[in-house]
């Protein structure tokens, strides 16, 4: 065998090992946060990085812009590597009053968006399942006639 036939499909195993890593968010030009400075109109905030990721509830006193770094290996859930969330808090007049930036290392995950519905109600083991219809049947020697709907007996 030659050694192409053998390093080929080793190549392609050791490729299909490594890891897929996505950037997720706001994205920011190299330079562009550094320009911030505090007196900033929201205006001139949203002409220099764009619409919010997200801002705040209450008064709209504060814009987040979130970037994060996601790896996922071939069939497991994807992990979130890093975050940024640059914080830009402005004060009555809605002029920059702080900037701050926080990362994955500051706080605890906040899943924005579940994916997942939670149901309420038993949960059944399969056990449960196959006996929790005993008894449950009609009785044997039943008129067996099905009422006309509109028709009362």
């Amino acid at each position: 065998m030659t050694p192409l036939l053998i390093a080929a499909p080793l190549a392609f195993s050791l490729a299909a090992c490594s890891p897929v890593i996505e950037e997720r968010g706001y994205k920011a030009e190299p330079g562009d946060l550094e320009q911030l400075q505090p007196g900033d109109s929201k205006a001139e905030v949203e002409a220099l990085l764009g619409s919010p990721s997200t801002a705040a509830i209450v008064d709209n006193e504060a814009w987040f812009y979130i970037s994060s770094k996601v790896e996922k290996y071939l069939f497991y859930e994807p992990e979130e590597i890093d975050r940024t969330v640059v914080a830009i808090y402005f004060d009555d007049q809605e002029a920059v009053e702080e900037v701050a930036y926080y990362t994955l290392e500051d706080g605890r995950i906040i899943n924005l968006v579940d994916r997942k519905t939670p149901t309420r109600g038993k949960q059944l083991t399969i056990l449960g399942e196959i006996f929790g219809n005993l008894g449950r049947f009609n009785r044997p020697g039943g008129s067996g006639a099905v009422p006309t709907p509109g028709r009362r007996r």
